[in-house]
């Protein structure tokens, strides 16, 4: 008697493939959602300009190449390799890479991340966060008149200091470089 309920209570081979196909999709798509938000993860970091000051003002040996760029800049975008080639030329020295994007902040995971990891940008990626351009353009260089592409470059153990607002090539910003090494 005890055994007939058992087996009464057991669902039939129709309900126990009904079940794992249940228990199949549910896996399934939660395995998608977290390979999803896993994917779109970045190291893009969102900043104020209080953060790039507070860097501006390290006191160390390096050369920090911050270039200022947006997406739908075709000169900054056209750069982009440069800067590429100048981050993996000096990554074993006192060279650092920062591009500083100037896109909404809005369009951060639906332009600018795809965007970075489309081109496989290695250097560092910030996005500042400043809608309003006056809030920072002259804090950077009174000579900024806001157009992009620009570049600083600081060195300030060298006293070091340049900034222009014009697309570069690759030697040009390594000679620019080699100038920061040197002492004044």
């Amino acid at each position: 008697v005890i055994w007939q309920v058992l087996l009464w209570q057991l669902p039939s081979a129709k309900k126990l493939t009904s079940i794992m196909k249940k228990i199949i999709l549910l896996f399934t798509l939660l395995s998608a959602i977290f390979l999803f938000s896993f994917s779109e993860k970045s190291n893009i970091e969102v900043v104020k300009y209080p953060w790039l000051e507070k860097i501006f003002a390290i006191k160390n040996d390096t050369t920090y190449v911050y270039n200022f760029w947006a997406t739908w800049c075709m000169p900054c975008v056209a750069e982009l390799p440069a800067f590429e080639k100048i981050n993996k030329t000096y990554q074993s020295k006192k060279v650092k890479v920062v591009l500083v994007s100037l896109d909404y902040v809005k369009k951060l995971n639906d332009v600018l991340i795809p965007f970075v990891k489309k081109r496989k940008i290695q250097s560092k990626v910030v996005l500042l966060n400043e809608p309003d351009g006056n809030t920072f353009i002259d804090k950077i260089d009174s000579n900024w008149s806001g157009a992009l592409p620009a570049t600083l470059i600081i060195n300030n153990n060298t006293s070091f200091r340049f900034f222009d607002e014009k697309e570069f090539n690759f030697d040009s910003i390594d000679s620019i470089i080699k100038i920061s090494f040197q002492k004044k």
